[in-house]
């Protein structure tokens, strides 16, 4: 008799994630397999006759035994049909491929690909018919896989280190900011600190930052880059201005709060991607930090007459 466990497991051996191995896909499956919980009903009879939602729905009702909501129907669309069909799994209309998303006609089948090797489960041919089929199929989770790492980066540390960030947002000028800056103003800095957003702590060093009498709360609102200049014992907090503000008066006294007892002096520096978005936040640079563009990453502007860059000790007007 095919049962749920073995729905996992199958789907499992498939490639799929956690959330297309759970009950709902479980009893999907077995839908478009036209199998039940009888105990003749096994996996060597599996068909893949073409089902809609609504036939999935009352197969799930009338052969395996459970009162599925009305409201379940985007459920099994969307979270369940749509992936088994990103990988080929299943197949969407096949009879007309440009059938109307929105025709009652709509329909789904297992593979025939697919169906060979789900057919074999439970015998000693199942093993290799599963193997050769991920050969030649991408499973779900190398796609995901692939789409996640389309939507990354590399970042390179001047010590040759490199990290990986999520694209889009203030992470660009994050990466313009290790890679550029860095080399240019800080000479054999030590990078201590590096804020993402799909992984706020992707670089932390919380030993140096704890040698330098700095103890941090995680939940405290970090800068987006902590940098060690060891050789003038400086530490760099620098905040990416290009989607959030930069160092102004509040922000200011916040850094100073939290990196008060560092035994570094402390240089704040506002980094900008362009001149255009620096006009933007003029009004609200604080005095005694430092402005950096990306565009021009050789420069620095620095928001105090008496000194260039370098840490202040007093507190801002």
């Amino acid at each position: 008799m095919a049962t749920f466990g073995e729905s996992q497991e199958i789907l499992e051996s498939f490639g799929f994630t956690s959330r297309q191995t759970n009950i709902m896909s479980q009893r999907t499956l077995l839908s478009l397999c036209g199998l039940t919980l009888d105990e003749n009903s096994t996996w060597d009879k599996a068909t893949n006759n073409r089902m809609g939602v609504r036939a999935i729905m009352d197969w799930i009702r009338d052969h395996l035994e459970f009162q599925i909501a009305e409201n379940s129907r985007e459920t099994i669309r969307r979270q369940v049909l749509k992936q088994f069909t990103e990988v080929g799994f299943t197949l969407h209309n096949d009879d007309d491929p440009k059938r109307p998303p929105n025709s009652s006609k709509n329909c789904y089948k297992i593979s025939e690909a697919a169906l060979e090797v789900i057919r074999s489960f439970g015998s000693e041919e199942w093993n290799s018919a599963i193997s050769e089929y991920n050969k030649n199929f991408q499973t779900q989770t190398e796609l995901y896989n692939a789409a996640r790492k389309l939507s990354t980066f590399d970042v390179v540390f001047p010590s040759g280190m490199e990290i990986i960030l999520q694209a889009g947002g203030q992470n660009t000028l994050i990466a313009d900011m290790i890679e550029k800056f860095c080399p240019q103003f800080i000479d054999g800095g030590k990078i201590l600190y590096v804020g993402d957003a799909g992984d706020k702590f992707v670089v932390y060093d919380s030993k140096t930052l704890s040698q330098l009498g700095v103890e941090l709360d995680k939940h405290g609102k970090m800068p987006d880059l902590i940098v060690l200049d060891e050789k003038r014992n400086w530490l760099f907090l620098m905040e990416a201005a290009s989607t959030h503000g930069p160092v102004d008066h509040s922000r200011y006294l916040e850094l100073h709060e939290l990196f008060g007892s560092s035994t570094a002096g402390l240089v704040l520096v506002s980094c900008f991607p362009d001149k255009k978005t620096l006009r933007r936040f003029v009004a609200d640079l604080a005095w005694e930090t430092e402005v950096w563009v990306a565009d021009e990453p050789t420069h620095m502007m620095h928001l105090n007459g008496s000194r260039f860059l370098g840490p202040y000790t007093t507190t801002a007007d």
